[in-house]
Parts: C-alpha cells; structure tokens; sequence
C-alpha cells in the first residue's frame, strides 16, 4: 500500500536529481508553489535556496551534507528498490498537478524511466518540463492554444490510438504503438484538440504551452 506523504490542495513542485535548467525551479514554483524533491533533487532545492517541504526517495542520491540541511521531519525514506525516485514520488502525494523539473536531459535512461513513470497511472496528473518542451500523459482530450507550425508530437508507450483536430497529420483511425508507427514532429495548423482512445500516449508540446497544459491536466 502506498503511504500518502504530502496532501494538499495547490499544485506540487517536484525536482529530481537530474539535469536542471535555468531559470525551470523558479519558473515551476511560480506556478506550483509547493515544493517537493525525489531523493537527490534535494541538493538542487538547497542550491537554489529552496528548503523542500519533504523529501521523498530510497536516499541513495542524497548527499550526507545536503541530508544535514534538512530538516528529519521533512525526510520521507522508501527503502524498495523495485521503482525509480520519481516513481516513488508520485505514488506519495495528492495534489491538482505536480510539475516535475530535474528529471530530463543528461542520462537517457533516466529520460526513459522518466517517460514509463508518467504513463504508470498515478493519481495525480504530472507535467515533465523539459528546456524547449513539456510532456505529459494524455488520458483525457485536451485542448491547447498552439500556434501554427509549432511541433505538437504523441508518442506511444503501449498500442493505442486517437483523434485529433488542427494537427497537419491527423492522427484518426491510426494504429500506434512504440514498435510500430509513432507520432512525432507533427505540426500544428492553430488550436489543437487531442483525444486518446485508451491509455499510454504521451504529448510532447511547447514548453510555452506550460500553463495550458496545467489547466488542461490538472485534477479536481
């Protein structure tokens, strides 16, 4: 059973240990204001001035120094090794959106576990930001403002299909699946709608889409 650690009722910061661009902690706290790190991104939180509310991982990223600014109440220890941080993380808390910083760039598979986590079925819908772009698991129709000949692209992770308005390729009545046909570099004729017929498709759009996509995302 999964321990609920953090409940609350804004949106949830969550940074990992990863990769972290400039500018993408402060740009996600303005917009999620409750701060939240998976093991290792604590240190990144520190860096930057932040002390996370909790701390959330098997901790065997987290420096001794940076475990020593923090204080042992905001420390949530997951000793199994059968997930990844992330993973952990999100299993972990409630909240409307969690905006996930810190887990793209660097190692590829990190990237790649970062992309089967998102489409694992948490409770709590969460938006990967990326340095140009933002991904997240598509399971219920969005509607973005996008411009035309931005790059809107769907990958799938399972077989699945779906439909879509104001893409240059439709993707109607399109078998996909990650073995088979994909649905990157699309581009955007205006205002997109998408709309998954079945779980497993993630959306790779702009990341000035960001605030878009929270409200088209987020829960409750």
């Amino acid at each position: 059973m999964n321990r609920l650690i953090v409940d609350v009722s804004e949106p949830i910061t969550l940074v990992g240990g990863g990769e972290l661009g400039s500018g993408d902690l402060e740009e996600a706290l303005a917009l999620a204001p409750v701060l939240v790190a998976a093991d290792g991104g604590a240190a990144a939180a520190l860096a930057a001035g932040h002390v996370p509310s909790a701390v959330i991982g098997d901790f065997d990223s987290l420096a001794e120094d940076a475990r020593a600014q923090l204080p042992p109440g905001n420390l949530f220890p997951v000793a199994e090794q059968d997930s990844t941080d992330f993973d952990k993380a999100l299993r972990s808390v409630a909240a409307p959106v969690v905006l996930a910083v810190g887990f793209l760039g660097a190692r590829v598979d990190h990237q790649l576990a970062a992309f089967n986590t998102l489409v694992q079925g948490h409770d709590t819908p969460c938006v990967l930001i990326g340095g140009t772009e933002v991904i997240f698991h598509l399971t219920h129709a969005v509607e973005l403002p996008a411009e035309a000949g931005e790059v809107i692209s769907l990958f799938p992770m399972q077989a699945v299909t779906g439909r879509s308005d104001g893409l240059e390729w439709p993707i109607d009545g399109l078998q996909m699946s990650p073995m088979g046909r994909i649905g990157t570099s699309n581009r955007a004729l205006g205002p997109v709608r998408l709309v998954p017929e079945g779980p497993g498709l993630l959306a790779i759009v702009p990341r000035r889409l960001l605030p878009d996509v929270m409200a088209a995302v987020r829960r409750g």
